[in-house]
């Protein structure tokens, strides 16, 4: 994706159009599934929306990862950002790899090594924008993927998508980049089948019917999907299950389990699969790797951060560490990280010059 909006811009690109400046929407969980099926509340996407305007989004399907393949254009085995929670080897402690980066001491310039296509905007000469909340503009996420593209604040949908045109019209050659996490804070609140997540859908359709400029081209995307999960689909696991296992990172749909040193993996795969049955796989890291799950290769330093072994829900299942503290997590009706096309199919509309 970020090689074909260099290319555009260059008038070489054999998938999209030329175009004098090119924006970037990502719109945070809206899956391709969920939009078909909401339609009648989306006119403007959806207008010239067909059947191949879709794209795949990475393993496992949540932000932390799939944003930054999508700023990155690397797999989550390249860039390392390969879950939600993961363990960090060299301190052998669960870091948050979404909104723990200052808490939890990780250095995004370090973790997050691959350059971002701001990075390369830059190099080639190309001013790049990045216009989201102002609650980001400082984060260890936003030093992580954006850099190497100015911070833009703007509180709503529609001024984040107002400021984004505008810099691409002022800023002939640049690349901006806009987030919208509207759509996405609403499922994991009230589930995709809510009519507030249908009010934000409504909300970010409504911004981006706006007159896109003239020359410039729009690509409007999503990191994942979501799916609801009922109540009566939580698994949750206590001390019996979780014998041996030294820490439980990733998130309800795609855990990462890190196993003390002396537990024999067969043995923990054989109970997880049996426990789990019909509700999840069960992966060794080695499995996913050969797998290609986290992509065609996979560094040191992503391999190092990966689980053990995996549980990947299936269906509407997830599964929670009942032993933990904080029990708040199992109250998200919206959830993603598996593998299934709901997750996994995001929406890829081509807007302004970009339009079929």
């Amino acid at each position: 994706m970020a090689a074909d909006l260099f290319a555009a811009l260059r008038g070489e690109s054999e998938v999209l159009p030329p175009a004098e400046s090119v924006v970037l929407v990502v719109i945070d969980g809206l899956g391709a599934i969920s939009l078909r099926g909401h339609a009648g509340h989306a006119r403007a996407l959806t207008a010239g929306m067909v059947k191949k305007d879709v794209a795949q989004s990475v393993f496992p399907s949540t932000t932390a990862a799939a944003l930054t393949s999508i700023v990155t254009g690397a797999w989550p085995g390249a860039h390392g950002l390969v879950g939600y929670r993961v363990v960090d080897p060299s301190r052998d402690v669960l870091v948050n790899q979404l909104s723990g980066w200052e808490s939890d001491g990780i250095d995004p310039l370090v973790w997050q090594a691959a350059p971002t296509i701001f990075e390369r905007a830059g190099r080639s000469g190309h001013e790049s924008f990045a216009v989201g909340l102002a609650a980001y503009a400082h984060s260890g996420f936003t030093k992580a993927t954006l850099r190497g593209a100015e911070f833009v604040a703007a509180d709503t949908a529609a001024s984040r998508i107002e400021a984004a045109y505008a810099l691409a019209q002022t800023h002939p050659g640049a690349l901006v980049y806009c987030y919208l996490p509207e759509v996405d804070k609403a499922g994991h609140k009230h589930g995709i089948a809510s009519r507030e997540w249908v009010a934000a859908l409504e909300d970010v359709d409504a911004a981006l019917s706006a007159r896109v400029p003239p020359g410039v081209g729009v690509l409007v995307t999503s990191d994942h999907g979501m799916v609801d999960v009922p109540q009566k689909r939580q698994i949750v696991l206590e001390e019996a299950h979780l014998a041996g296992i030294r820490h439980l990172g990733g998130e309800p749909r795609m855990l990462h389990a890190y196993l003390e040193p002396e537990v024999d993996v067969a043995e923990v795969m054989t109970r997880w699969r049996s426990d789990l049955h019909g509700s999840a796989d069960v992966l060794t890291r080695g499995d996913a790797v050969d797998a290609r799950l986290f992509g065609p290769t996979v560094t040191d330093a992503a391999a190092s951060r990966i689980g053990d072994v995996l549980v990947i829900a299936r269906g509407t299942w997830a599964v929670y560490d009942g032993t933990a503290a904080d029990q708040r997590g199992r109250a998200m009706i919206g959830q993603h990280g598996a593998l299934t096309p709901e997750e996994r199919q995001v929406p890829l509309i081509r807007l302004g010059a970009f339009a079929r």
